[in-house]
């Protein structure tokens, strides 16, 4: 690999670790001791970072699924590295014996059985039977074996509630005891991260289950066949889903008042709306220009039902800790996270390959940590307060290692200052700005530009909006326990004129997400994997030296939603 030095790394030898030295020696928040090169840690190492990914990326872990044996082995090298470091286990105690390393989490996995999905919309001129697959797709209950249910439909828009922004899908609209139907995504206007969460499955099951519904059906629409294809959805219908088990055994999150659901593609879907108070394709169009969609009954019932299977299996978190040198602040933790799993095996078309390797999803996310703990493990004088290293399973399944983390803490919640989360950093070119989703929403966002300006590096805005990628990783799971949190990815930008960073993103989703090629032969620039974990520890010495945790902002959706 042909690694160019960047002028980010012309200056990290001597101006940037003195910085961190001195912010990690520092005494009084505004007045930092001096410090001499001697005292300086190590510099950050990209060869470290470049083993950590051959071997959480090699075909041996076969992907790394939650609760293989693959996924195992990378969490024993994760406690491994650890231990080499001294940092301090902060899993869970088992019996009498000291807190280990790792947190189980139990989950249950559902499986649909084989031809038992069935949708039909009982029509005025008769029954239509949908396909399973090309026409409709469901998952298994994580609830019940067998779910079976006929009931009325009624279009509820987008099935969004919020009194912040003034939606209520619901209102007006009787859909108790029947089933709700709604398009995919949320207005326009909402802002794209408070939309992400209102608009997210999750919060639209909750409100249909407090009206009464029994049922959920989702619409595929043509706004959203652009962010993502109905056959691209399609490709996993028949992937187990995975939910993580309360100490009651019930599935957390699950709203047990919708017995079942289905997702509708856009053609499909039409044979709903005939003769109903709007046509869908009129439906759509205001959909596509965002005019405001008014709810309404539809002519028809449906029929939803199918069987399901169900195993146990246990993954582990791993979770360690740096303990700080303030008397006072070191109870308090700033966490970094990073997804250790991928989606394992599956063969795509006639690819011979099987093994989702996941290397940028998210071995350099996990390596870019491991080197940042062995920098801060390495200094002199450690930061100010603790630092929590949460390395979470189930990501891939709905981000449930860290929901069940965020859910039942090793350190309790009130202690967690901040989280900062690595998830596919983008390591094929030399950036020269980073993404902190959810940077707006706190006093966090300062600090990643403080932090990030000392190194010349920017902080840009969210550049894929469309795509609410701010739902989408761990550190929404901290986000719902109150904790400001952020979101780092690489950005568009490049030291290198000659290279489009946003191309070589599209590109990377397009091609080599959560596809077999998604592997250590991508051209993986391991100075800028290097630059990134300088960054990423930058972040976070400023967090832990500060004198004030992190705050929400003024009046901000998130801070009043979930703060604790």
């Amino acid at each position: 690999m042909n690694i160019l030095p960047s002028k980010i790394i012309k200056k990290i030898s001597l101006v940037a670790f003195s910085i961190i030295a001195l912010s990690a020696c520092n005494k009084q928040p505004t007045a930092p001791l001096q410090t001499s090169i001697e005292e300086v840690p190590s510099q950050v190492n990209a060869d470290n970072i470049k083993a950590h990914i051959e071997f959480l990326a090699d075909d041996t872990l076969q992907g790394r699924d939650t609760g293989s044996q693959g996924y195992q082995i990378a969490a024993n090298y994760v406690k491994s590295y650890f231990k080499q470091l001294g940092l301090t286990p902060q899993g869970t105690n088992i019996g009498t014996e000291p807190r280990g390393f790792e947190q189980q989490v139990r989950f249950r996995k559902s499986y649909l059985v084989e031809g038992s999905a069935s949708a039909i919309i009982h029509g005025l001129k008769g029954d239509v039977e949908l396909d399973y697959v090309t026409e409709f797709l469901m998952s298994g209950s994580s609830l019940q074996n067998e779910v079976a249910i006929t009931a009325p439909t009624v279009f509820v828009g987008y099935g969004v509630v919020s009194k912040e922004f003034g939606y209520n899908d619901y209102e007006n609209i009787d859909v108790k005891g029947k089933i709700v139907v709604a398009l995919t995504g949320r207005p326009d206007d909402l802002p794209s991260e408070e939309g992400a969460h209102i608009g997210s499955g999750a919060e639209k099951s909750r409100h249909a289950a407090e009206h009464g519904a029994v049922g959920f059906i989702t619409i595929h629409t043509p706004k959203r066949e652009k962010v993502r294809s109905f056959e691209k959805s399609a490709q996993s219908a028949n992937t187990p889903r995975l939910s993580w088990l309360t100490k009651y055994d019930v599935p957390f999150g699950k709203q047990p008042e919708i017995v079942s659901g289905a997702y509708i593609d856009q053609d499909a879907a039409k044979a709903l709306f005939e003769d109903a108070a709007l046509t869908l394709t009129d439906i759509y169009d205001a959909d596509t220009n965002n005019v405001a969609i008014k709810g309404f009954a539809l002519p028809y019932q449906v029929t939803l039902k199918n069987r399901s299977r169900h195993e146990q299996i246990t993954s582990p978190n791993i979770i360690a800790a740096i303990e700080g040198s303030d008397d006072e602040l070191k109870n308090e933790y700033v966490v970094f996270s990073a997804h250790l799993d991928h989606i394992g095996i599956s063969s795509h078309s006639d690819d011979e390959d099987t093994i989702n390797n996941g290397a940028l999803d998210n071995a350099s996310g996990v390596a870019i940590l491991l080197e940042t703990a062995r920098l801060l493990a390495q200094m002199p004088t450690k930061p100010k307060r603790s630092v929590l290293f949460v390395v979470v399973t189930g990501e891939e399944k709905g981000l449930l290692g860290s929901s069940y983390f965020a859910n039942n803490p090793t350190i309790p919640v009130t202690k967690l200052v901040a989280n900062v989360n690595l998830d596919m950093p983008l390591i094929l070119y030399p950036f020269a700005d980073v993404i902190a989703f959810g940077s707006t929403h706190s006093t966090m966002g300062e600090i990643v530009a403080t932090a990030a300006k000392k190194i010349d590096i920017e902080l840009s805005e969210d550049p894929m909006p469309e795509q609410a990628l701010f739902t989408r990783s761990d550190h929404y799971s901290f986000v719902k326990a109150g904790i400001p949190s952020v979101f780092l990815m690489t950005g568009f930008k490049s030291t290198d004129d000659s290279i489009d960073g946003g191309a070589v993103f599209g590109d990377f989703l397009k091609n080599h997400y959560h596809q077999h090629s998604d592997e250590i032969t991508l051209p993986i620039n391991y100075q800028a994997a290097a630059n990134f974990a300088l960054v990423n520890m930058m972040i976070g010495l400023e967090i832990a030296n500060q004198s004030a945790r992190p705050q929400w902002h003024d009046d901000d959706f998130f801070g009043l939603t979930f703060a604790q």
